[in-house]
């Protein structure tokens, strides 16, 4: 749906105005300030969008005549607001009345009030878009995975450093046991090495004995001649006992128990040092631990963002290059604070037009931030796009369609004032165009 043509007549600062504008691309309304021409699209957006787009005082100053707005659409339905109270009046092309709600089933909001969406926050705009192309709960469910991710992920690469710092001001002792030493272990070696050298003693004791028992014996020999045979049997026998006792005697070797007297007297070193060793190996294997969590979830992040970007490449977007990144608009890589005015309000219309395809226009105010070369452009994309455009600028130049005089439309280039001008021209009534 587009405007075919809309007349104004004593609304805010508009006497009377009449525009035919182009079927696509751009109108732009021009005159200097306080001349009219924002009130022409307050007019517009009034008649189409309803009362809560009433301007507070549309009369105008010193007018007895009431507001009077009659709009012509390219699907015939023919808009007006006359009269006392500026009774909404919508009649189709076969005669039959209408209403509010059928303006409302093509006409969109953002339409007829651009600075709405232009003035709203970056995640605002973005959350519009999304909503447009049907993604946003796709991309909101992502997008908190993301962001769960990317928390777990910075938690756990906080501790890693922090376990490996830990790790890494541990103390190592390269000679110490890999397991803590038993004070009670070695007293139980000591113990039982004593007892093996105690009964060795016992048998150098049960040697001299017997070496003392042979000398007696032999002593007794030369005193004892009739006991002679006798003693020679014991004798015999003692003599073997005797050999077979040095023969033992020299294989015994005693063990010694020093080693094991300084380990017990060192024990509690010898642990020190085994424990730290023990958390420093522990620290380590945390660290490590943490670092493979940390790099599991660096993966997972990667693959939650190419869903993200898989996800709005595919989409059905009003514009190439346009983009929803970390929950904000983007074209062209740039976010809505880096765009040109010009870029915004080509996002802003592409916007509009996908919320409702059926609304075929867009009003837009002040439009001198653009300069000539960004204008033509505007108007070429807006043409290509099959779009009207009904623009307001300060500038009385070539560009634009019409110039807004004192509350009058004139043809820019044209110093004859349109059918509507006042009395002096003698053509223009009130209350008639």
């Amino acid at each position: 749906m587009k405007i075919n043509k809309f007349e104004i007549e004593n609304v805010k600062r508009v006497k009377a105005v009449k525009v035919e504008p182009s079927d696509k691309g751009l109108t732009i309304i021009g005159g200097n300030n306080n001349q009219g021409k924002t009130s022409v699209l307050d007019s517009i957006a009034w008649a189409l969008g309803g009362n809560r787009y009433r301007p507070s005082d549309p009369n105008r100053k010193g007018s007895v005549t009431p507001p009077n707005i009659h709009l012509t659409l390219n699907n015939g339905l023919v808009v007006e607001r006359k009269g006392k109270n500026s009774t909404l009046k919508v009649i189709d092309p076969n005669g039959q009345k209408a209403g509010q709600d059928l303006l409302n089933s093509f006409v969109e909001e953002l339409a007829i009030d651009l600075p709405k969406f232009m003035e709203s926050s970056s995640k605002e705009k973005a959350n519009t878009l999304l909503q447009i192309i049907g993604i946003g709960s796709q991309l909101v469910e992502l997008e908190q995975k993301e962001n769960e991710v990317y928390g777990k992920r910075h938690t756990i690469g906080q501790i890693a450093d922090q376990k490996k710092k830990f790790a890494k001001e541990q103390v190592f002792y390269p000679d110490a046991p890999k397991e803590l030493v038993s004070a009670s272990t070695l007293i139980q070696k000591q113990q039982e090495i004593l007892a093996r050298n105690g009964e060795n003693q016992r048998k150098r004791e049960q040697l001299k004995q017997l070496e003392v028992r042979s000398q007696q014996e032999l002593d007794q020999l030369t005193l004892l001649e009739k006991q002679l045979a006798d003693l020679k049997v014991i004798h015999e026998k003692t003599v073997s006992d005797v050999t077979i006792a040095k023969k033992s005697a020299l294989e015994l070797r005693d063990e010694s128990t020093d080693e094991l007297e300084k380990n017990i007297e060192s024990v509690d070193e010898i642990n020190r040092k085994v424990r730290a060793n023990l958390d420093k190996d522990k620290a380590e294997t945390d660290a490590s631990e943490y670092i493979k969590q940390y790099e599991a979830l660096s993966t997972e992040l990667e693959d939650t963002r190419e869903a993200k970007s898989k996800l709005l490449d595919n989409a059905d977007l009003p514009l190439p290059e346009l983009s929803v990144v970390d929950g904000e608009l983007t074209y062209k890589g740039q976010k809505w604070d880096n765009m040109s005015s010009s870029d915004q309000l080509k996002v802003s219309t592409a916007i509009v037009r996908k919320l409702k395809p059926d609304c075929g226009f867009v009003l837009i105010d002040k439009l001198e931030q653009m300069d000539l070369d960004s204008l033509k452009e505007f108007g070429q994309w807006l043409e290509q796009e099959d779009l009207q455009a009904i623009a307001t600028r300060v500038s009385t130049g070539d560009e634009c369609s019409i110039i807004i005089e004192d509350g009058y439309s004139h043809a820019n280039g044209d110093d004859q004032v349109k059918a509507e001008l006042p009395a002096a021209q003698l053509s223009w009534k009130e209350g008639e165009f």
